[in-house]
């Protein structure tokens, strides 16, 4: 063996990359990052952070409706659930693992997430999303306006009802990145910024991969590169129902905080309180582009909706605002295992805005999979690459 072979090479440096090479690394597997621009550089370091296991699912919500496997424990709910909610509990040990590894504090914090509903419309949704949750047996409380009040004073009397998840919570998402990247290095895991994979061959029970920085040789390859894995797979043969979508986000500061926990309404929009008094407002979702650029009507519109959550915060100080590409898939669900014709080619993309929650266990179980032990307590088949065979070729 080289200094140019490894058993593990990863394509794409962001959060996702980050932790499985972190768990590869603490099993003393040599591993390679290759990150085409700097680590976290796209939408793991835009992303709010928030840690949504039971604010962005439900029964009703898109990702879960549309699949067709339900988990054994629970034969009438889709496995997705499950898988969420053990990430999220994840983070807690993982938190106080990565900081006395590298020192970084990736900003736990654990004080719930308040989801509230704007019109009657809105108000009947969230009362069922409200029931599952209790039918999950999972920590719910559903508040009245009045409840509200008390609870988070500056927040909106507009509204129709309310439903808090104590336990959701949120991190700050570049620290989380920077974090997973320090500690795989700590374990002797090697990161290689600015160095684009332009293409892999299989050479006998190894593969190359040719960048634009030379060779590297691997006995395995995980993909990882977000919303831009699909472009690379296609080099492979794999066309995935996959695709981009921009999400501008942008960041405020008030003189003394006005809300304690993260406030979501059934629109889209969220609010996120930061240190340092800083208030995160997201997010837009364009889809089919991966131009960066902030829009006008895209500030507008996250001010405008801001402002009838929260009041008080059309007298905040302006900071900035950005935007990411965060990776979708047609149906909504990450891509999670073996390439259908490569054996060795893991793949763990498409993760949309849930690649910070979802970060801790899809490291573990890729991880997993690559020692060939199998993904464990979670049936893998809703996260299959071939679920669309209907729609693409291969």
């Amino acid at each position: 063996m080289n200094g140019n072979h490894y058993d593990v090479a990863i394509i794409g440096g962001g959060v996702i990359g980050g932790s499985i090479a972190f768990q590869l690394a603490k099993r003393n597997v040599r591993v390679v990052v290759l990150e085409k621009d700097r680590i976290a550089s796209e939408a793991s370091s835009a992303a709010a952070g928030m840690l949504g296991a039971q604010s962005e699912f439900s029964n009703e919500h898109p990702l879960i409706s549309s699949m067709a496997y339900p988990c054994e424990k629970c034969p009438s709910t889709p496995c997705f659930i499950p898988f969420a909610l053990k990430s999220r509990d994840m983070i807690v040990p993982l938190a106080e693992e990565l900081k006395e590894l590298t020192g970084i504090d990736i900003g736990l914090v654990q004080k719930g997430i308040l989801k509230i509903a704007l019109t009657e419309e809105e108000n009947e949704a969230l009362q069922r999303n409200y029931e599952f949750w209790r039918r999950m047996e999972q920590s719910v409380q559903w508040l009245s306006v009045d409840d509200v009040a008390v609870f988070e004073p500056n927040v909106t009397k507009n509204l129709r009802g309310a439903m808090y998840l104590p336990n959701d919570g949120q991190v700050s998402a570049p620290d989380l990145s920077l974090a997973f990247a320090k500690a795989s290095i700590v374990y002797g895991a090697e990161w290689q910024e600015f160095t684009e994979v332009l293409d892999v061959a299989q050479e006998g029970d190894d593969y190359r991969l040719r960048t634009n920085h030379g060779t590297v040789h691997a006995g395995a390859v995980v993909v990882a590169a977000g919303a831009w894995s699909a472009l690379f797979l296609e080099k492979t043969g794999l066309s995935l129902s996959m695709y981009p979508v921009k999400g501008e986000c942008l960041l405020v500061k008030v003189e003394k905080p006005i809300i304690q926990t993260t406030v979501f309404a059934k629109n889209g929009c969220y609010i996120v309180p930061k240190k340092g008094n800083r208030l995160l407002i997201g997010a837009t979702s364009t889809p089919y582009t991966f131009d960066k650029k902030v829009t006008v009507q895209g500030i507008m519109s996250l001010l405008e909706r801001a402002q009838q959550l929260l009041p008080t915060i059309r007298t905040a100080e302006w900071e900035r605002a950005w935007a990411g590409i965060r990776p979708q898939t047609g149906d909504g669900v990450p891509y999670i295992g073996e390439h259908p014709h490569y054996k060795n080619i893991w793949i763990a993309t498409g993760h949309y805005r849930n690649g910070i929650l979802l970060s801790p266990i899809t490291g573990v179980i890729i991880a997993d999979l690559v020692e060939g032990k199998g993904s464990g307590e979670f049936d893998l088949a809703p996260f299959s690459l071939t679920r669309h065979q209907a729609t693409y070729t291969v």
